[in-house]
């Protein structure tokens, strides 16, 4: 009886050290999987980060038109030079004459 448990002590240590060899690897496993996410949406988080900054000058140009500020500027700063509309229907209608 002496033997037996001897050997299924020696088998019980053989698993556990077969199954701490396992449990280690699924740990390891687990860490990169975290920091490989972590690095995925840090590159999400800059890539739109980064789209933000090189889209933005021209989305503040469109918004400008849509609501109405860049035409208003463009009054404003009487367009150089550029003739209004009665100067080009005055234009018109000497040449109609």
């Amino acid at each position: 009886m002496d033997q037996e448990i001897k050997k299924l002590l020696e088998e019980n240590l053989e698993l556990s050290k077969e199954n701490n060899e396992l449990l280690k690897k699924v740990r390891n496993t687990q860490k990169l999987a975290q920091i490989y996410r972590i690095v995925y949406w840090v590159v999400i988080i800059g890539a739109s980060y980064g789209a933000y900054y090189f889209v933005q000058p021209y989305l503040g140009g469109i918004l400008d038109v849509y609501s109405g500020g860049g035409l208003d500027s463009l009054n404003s700063e009487g367009m150089n030079g550029v003739p209004d509309l009665n100067s080009i229907q005055g234009l018109l209608k000497s040449l109609q004459k």
